[in-house]
Order: structure tokens, then C-alpha cells, then sequence
């Protein structure tokens, strides 16, 4: 007889809190439901509140591993309201740190693959492999989390030929390092072999983006497809499987390190000099949209502007909410114990996600508040 699971909030393989109402039948999931809004901390609303430039501090602080992408982000959405068009070596120096944002998020994911597979092994191998890193991306912005890197036409901080050549020398320990992670991966093929299954199709359908959706075998990557940044004068691989599974997701984004590195390098080669930020002055009336491939996939940032020193509206959309409804249909007959493996390879961001849910108190009814309900 089918009985409901509840998983979450809080439970040891969840870094934020999120319910999954999960109805079994014996071993086997039949249906999913997932709960939103637990950690809802109403971002959008407070933007409104805010002036442009102090809204780049508070968009970085919705991820702390995407911090990069959600200020970037946002700074090119306020640039189409301001009209300015930030300089080209400060268009390098964005793309840059995207790469090292996307390595240290690609290696703490694969540290927690690993957590999940109970290989504690290569989950501290990783773990110590990814703290130069860290070291080089406080090197190069300042800090470690959140990096402060961006202003609306430009970015704050210039790189320089000693932090050049120390980027340079952790990206040799980092290709270095790269066959073992591939060897690790390896050793646990057969385990994530054919669990969460997302086949092309249904990907597309449910509108997945990123390493999910390069992982059902669609080539889909905003830095190719829509380049900002310096990416339009870099030459990459979009990596893709199409094993539609956990398996797949982990070797794309294992092959994405790899890519990274090579893009760090020829931002370093083509780096070219001037200045790091554009003059701004008032917002035109209008509306602003940009769109980033932040390590978890498509980011988009919506501003609507009155002219005023104040948005009128800030709308982002992350990666994770669209993936997320994608849970659902990888669980679909995967056995209970597959549960965390599924969802650890999503790289679900719950900060990012939540959004409010209202509850009718007489009749227990929910539903996702709209614009209007919050006045």
C-alpha cells in the first residue's frame, strides 16, 4: 500500500532546507511534491526598495556559490537602463572570475556527489583540492563568498601580472588533478549509471537549462548561444552527454573544469589594457533584461525602471527553478534510496529558488503569492 515520505527540512544531505513530499510503494517513488518557499527571504521586494548600485551587493547575496553570476547579472540588466556599455578589459576581467566561480562551484559539487556515494575519500580529497582555489579567487577579488567584484558599467578591481601568474600556476594543479576526479568518477560509473533519468525530450519539455539539460545531449550554453561578457572572443566546447542520467550530469561538469581552465587561459593571452568602468548617469525610463550561464545554468534578471534612482521592479529568474520541477520526473520509479543521488546532481540552490507560498488557514489551500498579493 503507497504511504507518503516527508524529506526535509532539515535533513544531513540537504545544505538548505527544503521538504520533498515523496509517496512510495514499498521501494518504489510513484509521485514527488515538492515544497517551496520555506526559506523565502523576499529578495525581489527588498530591490525595490534599494538604489541601483546598492542593489549589486544585495543580488551577490542571494548565492554564495553563484554570487558572481547574480551581480553580473544584474549589472548588465542596469546597464541596459543606464545605457552604457562597460569597457572591454573589465568585460575580460567579469569573464574571469565567471570561470573561477565555475570551478569552485563544479568542484564542491563533485565533493558532494561523492558525500552522497559515501566515498569520504575523494569527498576530502576534493574538498582540500578546491581551498587554492578558494585562496586565489580572495586573491584576485578580496573575498571568498561574495566578491564584490562588479558595478554597473565595469567591475571594482583590476587583476595584476603577480595575481596572472599565480592563477596560472593553480590552473596547472587543477588539469593536474583532473584524471584522478575522472578515475573517482569511474569507480562509481555503474552506481550512477541510469539513475534520474531525464531522456532528451523530456527535457526540453520541462524547459531544464545548464549541466541538466547539456546532460540530456542538448548543446545549450548562453556564453555560446547569446555571448556577454568577453565570451564572444573566446573559444570553448559546449560539453554534452547523452546518457540522461546522474552519470551524465557528473561528466559534464567534470569535462566543464576542463573548459573553464582553457578559457581562463586565453582571457590571459587576449587580455587587453584601458579602462575598468563606464561613467553612468541617470536610468531612462524603460525596462532591462540580461541572461548569464551561471555554473547551475541559465540566469535571467528582469528591471523595470520609472526613471527614478530606485527600480521599479526586479525580477530574476535562477537555474534551480526551472530544473527543480524536473525532480518529479526523474524520481518517477527510482528506487526511495536513489532519492538524495538524484537530487544532489541537480545542484539544487534553494536561496536562489523559493518563492512565497499562502496557506488558506480554514482550508489548508495553497497556493504561490502573485505580484499583487504583496501590495
Amino acid at each position: 500500500m503507497p504511504k507518503v515520505v516527508m524529506v526535509g527540512p532539515y535533513h544531513p544531505a540537504f545544505l538548505e532546507p527544503d521538504v520533498y513530499e515523496v509517496t512510495v510503494d514499498g521501494n518504489k517513488i510513484i509521485d514527488v511534491n515538492i515544497e517551496q518557499g520555506y526559506t523565502h527571504r523576499g529578495i525581489e521586494k527588498l530591490a525595490e526598495t534599494k538604489t541601483y548600485r546598492q542593489n549589486v551587493f544585495l543580488c551577490e547575496r542571494i548565492c554564495g556559490l553563484c554570487s558572481h553570476a547574480h551581480s553580473c547579472c544584474y549589472c548588465q540588466a542596469a546597464e541596459n537602463i543606464f545605457e552604457v556599455e562597460p569597457p572591454r578589459r573589465a568585460k575580460y576581467i567579469r569573464a574571469l572570475v565567471f570561470e573561477l566561480e565555475r570551478l569552485q562551484n563544479h568542484y564542491i559539487w563533485l565533493a558532494l556527489l561523492f558525500h552522497a556515494l559515501h566515498d569520504e575519500k575523494q569527498f576530502i580529497k576534493l574538498m582540500n583540492a578546491r581551498e587554492p582555489l578558494m585562496d586565489l579567487i580572495e586573491l584576485v577579488c578580496g573575498n571568498r563568498v561574495h566578491y564584490s567584484m562588479n558595478a554597473i558599467g565595469g567591475v571594482r578591481r583590476d587583476i595584476t601580472a603577480g595575481k596572472i601568474e599565480r592563477t596560472k600556476y593553480i590552473l596547472n594543479d587543477i588539469e593536474n588533478f583532473l584524471p584522478d576526479a575522472f578515475e573517482a568518477i569511474k569507480s562509481h560509473a555503474q552506481r550512477i549509471s541510469g539513475v534520474g533519468v531525464l531522456p532528451k525530450e523530456r527535457a526540453i519539455a520541462a524547459g531544464v537549462v545548464g549541466p541538466v539539460l547539456r546532460a540530456s545531449g542538448i548543446m545549450s550554453d548562453i556564453r555560446r548561444d547569446d555571448p556577454y561578457a568577453a565570451y564572444d572572443e573566446i573559444d570553448f566546447e559546449v560539453r554534452t552527454e547523452d546518457s540522461c542520467d546522474v552519470l551524465g550530469r557528473t561528466l559534464v561538469r567534470a569535462n566543464e573544469i576542463h573548459e573553464s581552465v582553457k578559457i581562463i587561459r586565453q582571457l590571459f593571452d587576449s587580455l587587453p589594457q584601458g579602462e575598468l568602468c563606464t561613467e553612468v548617469g541617470k536610468p531612462r525610463k524603460g525596462e532591462g533584461t540580461s541572461r548569464v550561464e551561471a555554473p547551475r545554468g541559465e540566469l535571467i534578471y528582469y528591471i523595470r525602471s520609472d526613471g527614478t534612482n530606485i527600480p521599479q521592479r526586479v525580477k530574476l529568474r535562477p537555474p534551480t527553478y526551472m530544473n527543480d520541477h524536473a525532480v518529479v520526473e526523474m524520481l518517477q520509479g527510482e528506487k526511495l534510496e536513489n532519492l538524495l543521488l538524484v537530487l544532489e546532481s541537480l545542484d539544487r540552490c534553494i536561496s536562489c529558488t523559493n518563492r512565497v507560498s499562502i496557506i488558506d488557514a480554514h482550508t489548508g489551500k495553497k497556493r504561490i503569492a502573485k505580484l499583487s498579493d504583496l501590495g
